[in-house]
């Protein structure tokens, strides 16, 4: 009978975030261990449903699962916060001897002094249980891969679709390779980098460059090559393993390796068209106002939250209240407390004349001037619809809906993105009736509104996650590898 241990932390950081991510931020997110994990994610599109699911289909397996923590991307993971999980996981791996490890991990983990969190998690793991114990992993498609990842693991395997909607099919492929070690099978690591940063736009899974990459890498899988994995990077984590990364495992060291080499390649060779070009927000709404009749999707993905943007930027919103949009347009959305307080104080119908934006830094512009009342007010807690974490349970914290004209701004209490229809339901929002939908939101967005949307223009605006990547400060990221990512 198999006893295995399962620790996660899921966090992507954002080195350019105005303010670092406490430990509050995965409190109130995830924060669970033990039979909790299992009963809160139970049939649901993520790691922890995965693995829910795989151990129900091996009821001779034991698993004791550690303590689980997720937070939205934002700022570096605060030292403290790091130092809570790890304690609790690190006392809990030493509790007991285990015959097997599955970690569930970002792989753009930053902390305030660590810019390869998710590298120091697996040596430390390996330094616990021993080279004996088998250590797999489960990663994020924009993961920054160290190398020095594969010589540590027994196995790993990367999301295969951007929007995320295959998470419990990652954890699955991850804990099959477990349970192939764990029969007495080895296999081998190929692991290979592009010294590149490329944006993530042109990299979803259903057309484009990567989809390209990705039939290439499925068709190089086999019975003696059961799991290669390509990741995009995450563009904006300032850290020494930054750009696209292929892992290949293999019974033959040297096919695993020349896997790797042949998948980085095909990336390279299609790295002109990862190159982005985006107008800025005035053109932009210009362009979505002129679009065909039907819901037409506005994003700004500077300040997507699942970019590790803090969701206070002023760029958009200002141009829609300049321009005063002719038509019923919604705002996802701010994440701005103080604001939400105002609302609950004035009451439904009441009015609230406040600054939005800009309420963490004035580095990406100034506030925006706001006059509205208060059309909506809410507890902030719904589950997500799909077809992204499908089942998972979301809280927002008190929410509110502000209404001028023509135009309603969503505020919320905490940072949790608009990429679900839940979100908009919980507001009473019928987007069937909404013509300009402006969300802080990027290509997660698509997976539940990329057939709802007549069209969808990007613009470029200024934020923690814009565009021109050699205009941020990197210490670790050379410049030659960031030059020509624009």
């Amino acid at each position: 009978m198999p006893h295995i241990a399962v620790a996660r932390l899921w966090f992507e950081a954002n080195s350019f975030a105005p303010e670092p991510t406490p430990l509050s931020a995965f409190r109130g997110r995830e924060w669970v261990a033990g039979e909790e994990a299992r009963e809160r994610y139970r049939g649901t599109a993520t790691e922890l449903g995965g693995l829910d699911a795989f151990l129900a289909e091996r009821p001779h397996w034991q698993a004791s699962i550690l303590r689980c923590a997720a937070a939205q991307p934002g700022g570096p993971m605060t030292d403290e916060a790091f130092a809570t999980w790890w304690g609790e996981v690190a006392e809990g791996l030493a509790a007991l001897p285990y015959d097997g490890i599955y970690l569930s991990l970002h792989g753009a983990c930053l902390t305030e002094s660590d810019p390869e969190a998710d590298l120091t998690i697996i040596r430390r793991v390996r330094a616990l249980v021993g080279p004996a114990v088998p250590v797999v992993a489960s990663f994020d498609f924009h993961a920054n891969l160290s190398p020095q990842c594969a010589a540590l693991l027994d196995g790993a395997s990367g999301y295969r679709t951007y929007p995320h909607t295959d998470m419990a099919d990652c954890a699955w492929r991850a804990l099959r390779l477990l349970e192939a070690r764990l029969s007495g099978r080895r296999l081998h690591a190929g692991i290979a980098k592009l010294p590149r940063v490329l944006h993530s736009f042109h990299m979803r899974h259903e057309a484009g460059p990567m989809a390209e990459v990705w039939e290439v890498a499925r068709a190089m899988e086999g019975p003696g090559l059961p799991d290669a994995s390509i990741f995009g990077g995450f563009a904006w984590g300032d850290t020494p393993s930054a750009g696209p990364t292929a892992l290949v495992w293999a019974e033959d060291p040297a096919a695993a390796r020349r896997t790797a080499r042949a998948l980085i390649a095909e990336i390279a060779a299609r790295q002109e068209r990862f190159a982005v070009h985006l107008p800025p927000p005035e053109e932009a709404l210009r362009q979505a106002l002129a679009a065909p009749p039907g819901l037409v999707a506005l994003l700004d993905p500077a300040d997507n939250p699942l970019s590790g943007g803090a969701c206070d930027t002023p760029g958009l919103l200002r141009a829609l209240i300049e321009a005063g949009p002719p038509v019923e347009t919604v705002f996802a959305f701010l994440h701005d407390p103080e604001a939400v307080a105002a609302a609950r104080a004035a009451g439904l119908g009441g009015e609230v004349a406040r600054d939005l934006c800009a309420r963490t830094t004035r580095a990406f512009g100034p506030p925006v001037p706001f006059r509205g009342v208060v059309e909506r007010l809410t507890e902030g807690r719904f589950r997500n619809q799909g077809p992204m974490e499908t089942g998972s349970p979301v809280d927002l914290g008190p929410t509110a809906v502000l209404r001028a004209g023509r135009l309603r701004v969503i505020l919320t209490s905490r940072k949790e993105a608009a990429v679900d229809p839940g979100f908009f339901a919980l507001h009473g929002i019928d987007l069937s009736s909404v013509r300009l939908l402006a969300n802080k939101a990027k290509n997660h967005f698509r997976a539940a509104f990329a057939g709802r949307c007549a069209a969808i223009v990007e613009c470029d605006a200024p934020g923690p996650a814009a565009l021109d990547l050699s205009r941020l400060p990197f210490r670790h990221v050379p410049l030659s590898w960031r030059t020509a990512s624009r």
